[in-house]
């Protein structure tokens, strides 16, 4: 790994809103992979997880294991979603404040949100399910009025939540989690663990800009991630950067995901657990250059909801991280870390 270092990129081009978007379709594009590939990758896309999630597998031609593999993503998002009825999520939040065992990879994942809370003084909390669904992105969006969010906002409080065990409590009844902030990331880990675990050397797994590249790309090459600009236009042809890595976890989160306007200004998704309103941040985006696609997952959202003065302190605090790229609303790129462009 290169030694850590800080840059700033200037963008010649400037816009108020910078899309950031990881593309797996770019992995084998970007420098080729036909030297040492004797056949075609499989590959499939199914919509799950509110999003397009797409596996590619290299150096195998038996499509099961995509079956299997998307199946393993179904069991956890019948385990960690706050939307599926009889999930763990979903039982805990309706639990009243009374214990409720849940399975051990749900312990998983709330154990790791609970510390995350901490390490960001609050900022990443995975006890705003109520403030997440009163904004509803994904439905019908809208501004909640002050009373909603006040109410909502006083149920946000991490340290509210005991794990002793697989046995989940909430001293607030009326406290919601909501994992959405964190699942993917596992997720994209546990699919990448089985993919290995079955043998297959080299792979791609795009969780919605969730990636994990599986081993060595097969030609001997890095695996090559874009990073888009919107000056592309429609074509989507021109990029930021492209990260080139080796086996790693990429991924990109930001204000530009899931938004509306409403009386003229623009409410993104990435919510402040202490104002109960969009998060008042200089960045567009962020991505993570990690080992682990939870560590991105978590990690891109704290980048935006602290600003960029403070992004770089928490870097060092994490186990696994290898690099960030920030873009400030004005255009400007900072790298930081074992990322290049």
């Amino acid at each position: 790994m290169r030694s850590s270092r800080n840059s700033v990129l200037s963008q010649a081009k400037k816009t108020r809103y910078l899309h950031i978007f990881a593309l797996a379709s770019l992995i084998g594009i970007l420098g080729g992979c036909a030297g040492k590939q004797a056949e075609e990758p499989i590959k499939e896309t199914r919509l799950m997880l509110n999003t397009f999630c797409t596996i590619t597998v290299y150096g195998e031609q038996n499509r099961e294991i995509l079956a299997e593999a998307f199946d393993l993503c179904a069991e956890y998002e019948a385990l960690l979603s706050m939307t599926v009825e009889g999930s763990d999520v979903w039982r805990i939040n309706h639990a009243g404040g009374e214990p409720v065992d849940v399975a051990p990879q749900t312990a998983e994942v709330i154990k790791v949100g609970l510390e995350y809370g901490e390490l960001s003084d609050g900022k990443f909390d995975i006890t705003i399910g109520r403030l997440s669904r009163l904004w509803d992105f994904n439905g019908q969006p809208g501004v909640p009025s002050e009373s909603e969010i006040a109410f909502a906002r006083d149920t946000v409080d991490y340290r509210q939540v005991s794990l002793d065990g697989n046995t989940v409590r909430i001293s607030n009844p009326d406290t919601w989690l909501d994992l959405g902030g964190i699942a993917k990331g596992y997720i994209a880990d546990k699919v990448a663990g089985f993919l290995k675990m079955n043998n297959i050397k080299a792979a791609v797994v795009d969780l919605g800009g969730n990636i994990v590249a599986v081993g060595e790309k097969p030609d001997g090459s890095p695996w090559q991630i874009g990073v888009r600009s919107p000056f592309g236009g429609r074509n989507g042809d021109e990029y930021v950067g492209i990260v080139k890595t080796g086996e790693a976890s990429v991924v990109s989160s930001g204000t530009y995901e899931r938004r509306f306007e409403d009386n003229g200004v623009h409410y993104h998704h990435i919510l402040d657990p202490n104002t109960g309103m969009p998060a008042n941040t200089d960045i567009a985006g962020a991505t993570v250059l990690s080992e682990d696609s939870i560590i991105g997952d978590v990690l891109s959202t704290i980048i935006i909801l602290i600003g960029s003065d403070k992004a770089p302190d928490i870097f060092s605090e994490v186990p696994g991280f290898i690099g960030a790229a920030i873009v400030l609303e004005n255009g400007e790129v900072m790298l930081y870390g074992d990322i290049d462009f």
